[in-house]
C-alpha cells in the first residue's frame, strides 16, 4: 500500500509554540535519520489522526512531501494526549533502500474457527502476540504476517519459528527461547464436560 501525506518545515519550536500550533489544527513532528539533519515538520492533525487509524500506516513505507521534496520514511513513535483524542507529536525515520530495517508488523490470524482445538476440543484461541518484529530491506517489508491456525490441536501452541515469512524477511526474537504466538486453551465448560465423561467411563 502506498501512503503519502504532506508536511511543511517547522521554524517555530518549543512547547509554547507547539501548543499554539496545535490550537490551529497543526501537528508537530520530526523526520530524522540517514545522512541528513533532523527536520522538524508541521502536519495536518486531522489527516494524520485518520491515517493513524489505518493498520498499514504503522507497518509500511510512507512518503512525506515536505514543501515539495518527497522522502521515504517509517513511523517510529506517536505521542497522544493523556485523555483527549489528540495526537501530540509524531516521529518519522528516513529509510535507505539499501539498508535493512527493523519494524513491527501486525499478525493476522486465520482458520481459528476450523482448527481441531476449537471444533473438537472446545478450546479458545489465545493470541499471545499481535505483532512481530521483523528485519528486511524496505522493499520486502510485508504489511502483515499471516498465522494459519488450521492445524492447531488441544494443548498446542504456535511459535515464531513456525511462521511462514515472505522471502527476504527475518523474524527478530527478543530474549531467550522461541516465543509463543498463539495457543489453544480449554475453557472451564470443556474441562467440566471432559471430567464428566471420564467419570462416566470409570
Amino acid at each position: 500500500m502506498s501512503i503519502e501525506f504532506k508536511g511543511t518545515k517547522r521554524e517555530l519550536q518549543g512547547s509554547s509554540a507547539s501548543r499554539r500550533l496545535r490550537r490551529t489544527g497543526q501537528l508537530p513532528g520530526i523526520v530524522y535519520g540517514g545522512d541528513k539533519a533532523a527536520q522538524p515538520v508541521l502536519l495536518n492533525h486531522n489527516e494524520l489522526f485518520y491515517l493513524l487509524k489505518k493498520e498499514a500506516f504503522h507497518a509500511s513505507m510512507l512518503t512525506i512531501d515536505i514543501d515539495g521534496a518527497k522522502e521515504t520514511v517509517v513511523l517510529r513513535d506517536a505521542q497522544w494526549h493523556a485523555f483527549k483524542q489528540q495526537v501530540m507529536h509524531l516521529d518519522f525515520q528516513r529509510v535507505d533502500a539499501t539498508q535493512p530495517i527493523h519494524l513491527k508488523v501486525p499478525l493476522h490470524f486465520e482458520n481459528g474457527e476450523i482448527c481441531p482445538a476449537v471444533k473438537l476440543g472446545g478450546c479458545i484461541i489465545s493470541h499471545v502476540l499481535t505483532e512481530l518484529d521483523v528485519k528486511c530491506l524496505p522493499a520486502k517489508l510485508p504489511e502483515f504476517v499471516m498465522v494459519d491456525l488450521s492445524a492447531l490441536e488441544v494443548g498446542q501452541s504456535i511459535h515464531i519459528s513456525q511462521l511462514t515469512l515472505p522471502e527476504g524477511v527475518e523474524a527478530v526474537q527478543h530474549g531467550e527461547g522461541d516465543a509463543v504466538v498463539a495457543s489453544a486453551q480449554q475453557t472451564r465448560g470443556s474441562l467440566s464436560a471432559e471430567g464428566e465423561e471420564e467419570a462416566a467411563a470409570a
